[in-house]
């Protein structure tokens, strides 16, 4: 099913405001919009430049046909959303889940923007997504849709215009099917049109590491300003991907003690600390982190509210909200995955002197070794994981003060703070292009 498209007017003040088809019920992208129109309220942007940001470039949805392996046709919805292209191609991933919706896509293309305005990425945002459950399918199937779904992207993707990447249940072999389906239409080989590749289609050393790698190196940084050790700090973390596994075992090498894990299923905790192999190796065998020995199992709710010193959020949307907000007991929480915490979250949180670092900071590793990917593929000149990882550092390490200068300056959330950046980037290079015609 189509979600509805909102329709966007500037108000008197000139926020972009939302008129939903649901009144009081506040979509993923009115929470991105609400977040802007803060960071826009701190720089008095103008109403103009207001209604440019506050709005997605280019929104497209189809609805396309596969065959089944039964010899059925089942018809899939898919979206590509571009919230801009000034500051060059789009980038971002294109995610697999039953319960994607445009409103969701447009959400995540906007903060892919920002999340690039950060770091410092010659990009703008852009996001994708079938709705799909992708575990109802065979393998056959699953490759089936991504090939058809590239067709139909074909008019708005390219190197140098759009550039996907894996993300919510999709990974190398599907943007392998992306790489082959677009050769086959363009008639010669472009690897860059995506990133997150197999290392043999010229993909980059440290990719599949990089999100949760550059989460734990802000993380880093924050404990060091906080005078938090990192050696004996009690971590959770939710969400137990390719985003938290990999952060839980970054920092659990740099002697944290991660205490409690969880995936989509169920969450386990052990006041001691996790044997993060036996875990892995639980995982993989059962197919879910619930049940390993030694472990008490509990609720995902119940995992946020874990006595602890650093919460790494890393499953979906909306996870923290004023409803739990106020039994939250890290002092730093580093959020893995995309909009985990409401902005009346961020209020309280911000109140009780809890240090959050945002999103489009702290997941921001994905995107930076992403680009490093494109710049790879686009030169033919393939980099080794070290240098790949100490860039990596280096991007995220500026950003991470950077960001933190502009949260003290303006004396605002970090979030805010970064937002503050990555407006004031996108608006000035808008300026300096300027209006067409």
């Amino acid at each position: 099913m189509i979600a509805d498209v909102e329709q966007k007017s500037p108000s008197l003040n000139g926020r972009v405001d939302q008129q939903v088809a649901h009144p009081g019920q506040q979509s993923l992208f009115d929470v991105a919009v609400e977040q802007f129109n803060i960071a826009a309220d701190v720089i008095d942007l103008e109403p103009g430049m207001r209604q440019i940001l506050g709005s997605c470039q280019n929104e497209f949805t189809t609805n396309f046909p596969v065959k089944m392996d039964d010899g059925s046709i089942q018809v899939f919805t898919g979206h590509r959303v571009q919230h801009s292209r000034t500051p060059g191609p789009s980038k971002g991933g294109i995610r697999y889940h039953q319960n994607v919706t445009l409103e969701e896509v447009k959400a995540l293309a906007m903060w892919m923007t920002w999340k690039c305005a950060v770091i410092g990425l010659p990009y703008g945002g852009g996001k994708g997504g079938v709705v799909v459950n992708p575990k109802e399918h065979s393998r056959a199937e699953i490759e089936r849709l991504t090939r058809r779904f590239t067709t139909e992207l074909m008019p708005i993707i390219g190197p140098e215009r759009d550039i996907p990447a894996p993300d919510v249940n999709t990974n190398g072999q599907v943007m392998a099917w992306i790489v082959d389906t677009y050769a086959m239409h363009k008639g010669q080989a472009m690897p860059g049109i995506v990133t997150g590749k197999p290392l043999a289609l010229g993909g980059s050393e440290g990719r599949t590491e990089a999100t949760g790698r550059g989460c734990v190196f802000v993380v880093e940084e924050a404990a060091r300003e906080m005078g938090m050790d990192l050696a004996g700090a009690r971590v959770v973390v939710q969400g137990f991907g390719n985003v938290g596994a990999h952060a839980a075992d970054l920092i659990d090498e740099m002697g944290a003690i991660v205490v409690a894990v969880s995936d989509s299923t169920a969450g386990i905790y052990n006041p001691n600390g996790l044997d993060l192999k036996a875990v892995h190796a639980h995982k993989a065998e059962t197919g879910s982190v619930a049940g390993v020995p030694g472990t008490e199992n509990i609720t995902n709710a119940e995992l946020l509210e874990l006595p602890c010193d650093i919460l790494i959020p890393s499953a979906l949307e909306d996870q923290i909200t004023s409803e739990n907000a106020t039994k939250i007991q890290a002092r730093l929480i580093a959020e893995g995955a995309n909009g985990p915490t409401s902005p009346d979250a961020d209020d309280i949180l911000h109140d009780r002197g809890i240090q959050l670092l945002p999103d489009i900071l702290a997941n921001a590793g994905g995107v930076t070794v992403s680009y490093f990917e494109w710049a790879q593929a686009m030169q033919g000149f393939p980099w080794t994981e070290d240098l790949v990882n100490r860039r990596l550092r280096a991007f995220m390490q500026k950003a991470y003060w950077t960001v933190r200068q502009a949260s003290l300056d303006h004396d605002v959330t970090m979030r805010t703070g970064a937002m503050i950046g990555a407006v004031k980037r996108v608006a000035d290079l808008t300026r300096i292009r300027g209006v067409y015609p």
